[in-house]
């Protein structure tokens, strides 16, 4: 195989990946952005076995994000009263964050809603190609976590300056 049908594939496999990314998986539900969804069902099963609610530290190592961006990610569902605040009783310092009983709801819908799409692809898939699809996946996983992309931030915007 040369470099140009190597170099064909990787861009067919880019594109798959880009169109599967800004597919149809991460639907709004009911108006939650994917984003407000995530950290509701990141809460929703966290916190599933204890009453307290999370951390926003907590909520940001299990979604991998910064805490600001969880906060801002808060702030938006404290809004729209699907989450609520609530000062540790063991602690006055921390806050924790938990689900309403709007926000049950809402998580109980989009999981219902994820566990039909995903039956309805398997259906559609198959289940030798639906496990051949996972373990592909959670493959190319793997090599994104061992092969971080490189940092960018340097580059300049206009393309005019040279790279060092």
């Amino acid at each position: 195989m040369n470099s140009e049908d190597e170099n064909s594939v990787g861009h067919k496999l880019f594109s798959a990946l880009r169109k599967l990314r800004k597919g149809h998986l991460h639907h709004s539900v009911e108006g939650h952005k994917p984003s407000e969804m995530t950290l509701l069902i990141c809460i929703a099963r966290a916190s599933h076995s204890s009453d307290v609610g999370l951390k926003v530290s907590e909520i940001s190592r299990f979604l991998g994000l910064t805490p600001p961006t969880v906060t801002q990610l808060i702030n938006s569902l404290e809004a729209k009263q699907m989450v609520e605040r609530q000062a540790d009783a063991s602690d006055r310092r921390v806050v924790r964050i938990k689900l309403t009983e709007q926000g049950k709801i809402i998580t109980r819908k989009a999981k219902k809603h994820m566990d039909t799409t995903l039956n309805k692809m398997v259906e559609y898939l198959g289940e030798e190609e639906s496990n051949q699809l996972a373990e592909l996946l959670l493959k190319v996983h793997a090599f994104m976590k061992d092969n971080p992309p490189p940092n960018l931030d340097r580059l300049q915007m206009n393309g005019d300056e040279k790279l060092d």
